[in-house]
């Protein structure tokens, strides 16, 4: 069975010019970086104005399916793909019913511009993550600093809590009945269905 080699690489331009090595697997790329690594993807290179000037540029990296130019990249190959991505600033603004005229929604406003890039999926070593990325240990969990209530919070550390994983307060315990069982009330080490 063939699988898609992606590289082990810090950034998405690395991933494509020079990788530390190439791994199917988590544990393959783990071993080739020789910490632990996590799968992302990232836009590299310059941004295309149109799908077909992208195709053009990109040719043997993406698959071209246009007639007369078909490209079939191999399989173990295919960890870049082309991504259409807007280049406003933000998002637009909600738009309000209007039940005018048989009509209930508003004349749509103009699709923001957009270009098109080339996403590359790779293995990052976790060492390389940005700082955004990483978990922030100066900050306590965000259920612990909820509980304590010392002090008002500054916003900096509503930020920290915000972007740390979720987490559970204590290890959650196994559980020892199933879903539609139940303990006797008169000898709690009987498990009976429940009906």
């Amino acid at each position: 069975m063939t699988a898609i080699l992606y590289p082990l690489a810090t950034t998405p331009d690395e991933a494509l010019a020079a990788p530390l090595g190439r791994a199917a697997r988590e544990r393959e790329a783990q071993a080739l970086a020789g910490e632990p690594v996590q799968f992302v993807s990232g836009l590299a290179g310059p941004a295309y104005a149109s799908r077909e000037a992208a195709l053009d540029a990109l040719a043997g990296r993406v698959e071209d399916d246009r007639p007369g130019r078909a490209v079939q990249v191999a399989i173990e190959d295919r960890f870049c793909r082309l991504t259409e991505v807007t280049t406003a600033r933000r998002a637009p603004a909600p738009v309000a019913t209007v039940n005018r005229d048989g009509r209930r929604w508003p004349t749509p406003p103009v699709a923001p511009p957009t270009v098109w890039r080339l996403s590359v999926s790779y293995w990052r070593p976790v060492s390389a993550a940005p700082a955004t990325d990483a978990p922030d240990i100066e900050h306590p969990q965000a259920r612990r600093a909820r509980r304590l209530k010392t002090t008002e919070a500054e916003p900096e550390t509503l930020k920290a809590l915000s972007r740390q994983p979720l987490r559970a307060f204590k290890p959650q315990q196994p559980l020892d009945i199933g879903l539609f069982e139940y303990r006797l009330p008169e000898n709690p080490n009987i498990v009976m269905p429940d009906e």
